[in-house]
């Protein structure tokens, strides 16, 4: 069984950033695709990015192209989300996802993700 721990999120002013970060437990994370959505008020949830087993390649959604990073430190078992230039619209529940079996590239489907963290409030005042 496979934990994830999210921490980061908080109050910040639109414009500024946050960074979030996701811990996993367990010994498939190094092998596995991870991804970030997000959940806002009376919204499904939504993709953000994703990142390939290695690091190597990453998708993001149209919406934060260019101002989120997704990165990985396989020898930390975590996941990051740099989230810079941050908007209003970007208030939401923040979840990582860690892929399910075979899944090693990104991915925006959610039914890929087997495991979730517990999600972390970031909300962006104007």
């Amino acid at each position: 069984q496979v934990q994830l721990v999210v921490s980061g999120g908080g109050l910040v002013q639109a414009g500024g950033s946050l960074r979030l970060s996701c811990a996993a437990s367990g010994r498939t994370f190094s092998s596995r695709a991870m991804g970030w959505f997000r959940q806002g008020p009376v919204k499904e949830r939504e993709f953000v990015a994703a990142i390939s087993w290695s690091g190597s390649s990453t998708d993001y959604a149209d919406s934060v192209k260019g101002r989120f990073t997704i990165s990985r430190d396989n020898a930390k078992n975590t996941v990051y989300l740099q989230m810079n230039s941050l908007k209003p619209e970007d208030t939401a529940v923040y979840y990582c996802a860690h892929g399910a079996t075979n899944l090693s590239g990104p991915t925006r489907r959610v039914g890929e993700y087997a495991y979730w963290g517990q999600g972390t409030q970031v909300t962006v005042s104007s």
